[in-house]
């Protein structure tokens, strides 16, 4: 076995059917009094139960968290928390979410609790995303570590299946980049090769039965320790493209993680085979980007880029941002073969 370092950052993790009925006794321990509840505009019913569970501890509901987190909507977050006199804040949902509470945090040192309701992961991670001017910024932060964390599968049951599915491979995205990360190490590998299995197993069978409370409850678990991973470990190519795409073109977060990540794995597989083979080994196919190809297309989730609204006139535009900056990755970033990548992507062409 190779010398390895292995960080974990705390985080207190509340798991199983029924959780959310422990929120109170979370913020007990922690010390908090007032929460400030956040979530989308989607999610404000959820956001406003947890407010009702809190009663008196909630000081109020910011229902305006959106997708790559703007930093105007992180400024007015952190705005209300002040004014409502809040000392944690609670979010509840996806990575938009998580992603304001990390925002508001990485400003004001406002504590997180976080209550998942897809499987994004980034609830696990010091991993923070804000974007201005057009571009996605991203860095690490340990302030931004949710102080605890409530996974109850009941809470996804009214995810549906396309947003499972993709939100699964996105997660799935993290321990792929993980297998083969710079900085990886033993443990992580475990974790990650656990994490994609489970949601490889779970997300066909939530396509299938969306109130299979096992495979959630299996999905959520990999998300779990895909999250870990992600936040363990540097990410490479794939994340790299993703914020690109999501931060200047406003594609969905987890249907473009989902559209990219088979051609990133392509891209990657002729100098990282061992990681290749174990995400195969781990879907129970025998090629990894392919393998991740499928369990998307055979679930009926969106291949191409071009479905996902992105104009191929951009192609050119994407990928001379992706390749301004170099950063640890298996292939050294070629933009001959990036800009064929993206076509790929666009075009939704299964890897070979």
């Amino acid at each position: 076995m190779n010398a390895f370092i292995y960080n974990a950052y705390a985080a207190r993790v509340v798991f199983g059917a029924g959780s959310l009925k422990h929120l109170e006794r979370e913020i007990d321990a922690l010390g908090y009094n007032r929460a400030l509840v956040l979530s989308t505009p989607e999610q404000r019913a959820s956001a406003q139960k947890v407010a009702d569970l809190l009663g008196p501890r909630a000081a109020g509901v910011f229902d305006r968290a959106v997708m790559h987190v703007p930093i105007e909507t992180a400024r007015e977050a952190r705005e209300v928390a002040r004014k409502l006199g809040a000392d944690c804040a609670v979010a509840i949902g996806g990575g938009s979410t998580t992603g304001l509470g990390k925002a508001i945090a990485l400003d004001s040192g406002l504590p997180i609790i976080a209550i998942p309701t897809t499987y994004a992961g980034s609830e696990m991670t010091p991993v923070y995303g804000i974007t201005e001017g057009g571009l996605k910024k991203t860095g690490k932060d340990a302030k931004v570590v949710p102080r605890a964390v409530i996974y109850d599968p009941e809470l996804t049951l009214s995810l549906p299946p396309a947003m499972s599915l993709t939100s699964g491979i996105n997660a799935i995205a993290h321990s792929a980049e993980g297998l083969y990360s710079a900085d990886r190490n033993p443990v992580i590998d475990f974790m990650a090769r656990d994490g994609i299995a489970a949601l490889g197993r779970a997300l066909p069978a939530i396509c299938r039965n969306p109130q299979d409370m096992q495979a959630r409850t299996d999905a959520f678990y990999g998300a779990w320790l895909c999250g870990i991973v992600m936040g363990s470990v540097g990410m490479a190519l794939h994340h790299k493209l993703c914020h690109t795409l999501g931060g200047t073109f406003n594609l969905p977060h987890a249907e473009c993680h989902t559209v990219v990540l088979p051609h990133a794995l392509a891209y990657n597989a002729p100098a990282a085979p061992e990681a290749m083979a174990k995400i195969a080994q781990a879907l129970g196919g025998t090629s990894g980007p392919a393998a991740v190809f499928d369990l998307a297309k055979n679930n009926g989730a969106a291949v191409a880029l071009r479905d996902l609204g992105m104009k191929q006139a951009d192609l050119d535009k994407a990928c001379d941002i992706a390749v301004q900056n170099q950063y640890p990755n298996p292939r050294p970033l070629d933009r001959t073969a990036l800009r064929q990548l993206f076509q790929n992507a666009w075009e939704g062409v299964r890897p070979g």
